[in-house]
């Protein structure tokens, strides 16, 4: 009756299927219950109201029957949780990061993926971070889902028990694009996991650029994409240097970006708004990025080349 896609799924489904068969029971039972007494008790058969006297056996046995059946599904209902915070000692680790819209993960040995692969068999705990708002980290098929929640550390942990591709989503809503943050995850041998992980680059050198960390801190991310990708706002690809249609004072004109459009946009970004994007969308960072810390954004603009 139970797959085996990880080592929760039994827990959580046994859990699902006690309360549902109880909820259906009593659904029945009382729709039931109440048509006969729509019936048998009606105004035509019982024109006269009598009043019947209360019965204590009848109240202690609605009252002990509930009781015992809300235990029962509790009982079951913590049997299954408890094990998903009791992280086994060998468990590997890696850290997933949340932010608006996407998954990021962050493997020993520095090495970073935007997928999630694994090895089968073995536990994994999943060290949960967010850059922004509150996300959800939850893969379905392994009756995992816990809340990701910035400033906050928390983790999930499982041990996936079959080979396959399955499907990673935000639970939580996080903003415009949030039907759009995925992530695949992939369970292997752990041979090809090996040499996957070994495969794997390290950590992005953007992370290390001055630019990269002002515009990370700031949010900017969540709403221009780095690949080309139009999602709030334009994307960051290939921006410095290509000629866009922008309306300025409800008058349509073509600019081409150099280091002065990109300064007007942070500061005053209702001023250029680009042909296709509604205004009113990104606020002023005026004192929130430095006019210091500008050089190093745009030198950094010009390093994220169209190809």
């Amino acid at each position: 009756m139970f797959s085996n896609n990880s080592n929760f799924v039994q827990g959580v489904d046994t859990a699902f299927v006690l309360i549902l068969g109880i909820s259906i029971f009593f659904l029945i039972l009382l729709t039931t219950i109440m048509i006969v007494f729509v019936i048998k008790y009606n105004k035509k058969r019982h024109s006269k109201a009598v009043q019947i006297k209360d019965s204590s056996t009848l109240e202690i046995v609605w009252t002990t029957i509930p009781l015992i059946l809300v235990l029962v599904m509790f009982y079951f209902g913590w049997r299954g949780f408890l094990p998903m915070r009791q992280v086994p000692d060998d468990a590997m680790q890696v850290k997933a990061i949340g932010q608006m819209w996407k998954w990021t993960f962050v493997y020993p040995g520095n090495k970073q993926s935007d997928s999630l692969l694994l090895p089968i068999n073995k536990a994994v705990k999943m060290n949960l971070f967010s850059k922004d708002v509150i996300h959800g980290f939850s893969i379905p098929d392994f009756r995992v889902k816990e809340d990701v929640v910035p400033g906050k550390n928390n983790y999930t942990w499982f041990i996936p028990g079959k080979f396959g591709n399955y499907d990673l989503y935000c639970s939580a809503y996080c903003g415009l694009s949030h039907s759009y943050m995925l992530a695949l995850v992939r369970i292997v041998p752990e041979e090809e996991f090996n040499k996957w992980l070994a495969s794997l680059p390290l950590k992005k050198a953007d992370d290390n650029n001055e630019g990269f960390k002002i515009l990370d801190k700031n949010g900017c991310f969540s709403c221009h994409s780095m690949d080309g990708r139009k999602i709030v706002g334009p994307s960051f690809k290939g921006l410095y240097g290509s000629t866009h249609e922008v309306i300025t004072n409800g008058t349509t004109r073509k600019i081409t970006v150099d280091d002065l459009y990109l300064e007007t946009s942070v500061y005053d970004p209702d001023k250029d708004v680009v042909a296709g994007y509604p205004p009113g969308m990104m606020k002023s960072y005026k004192g929130l990025i430095k006019e210091k810390d500008m050089p190093k954004v745009i030198e950094y603009f010009k390093t994220l080349k169209a190809q």
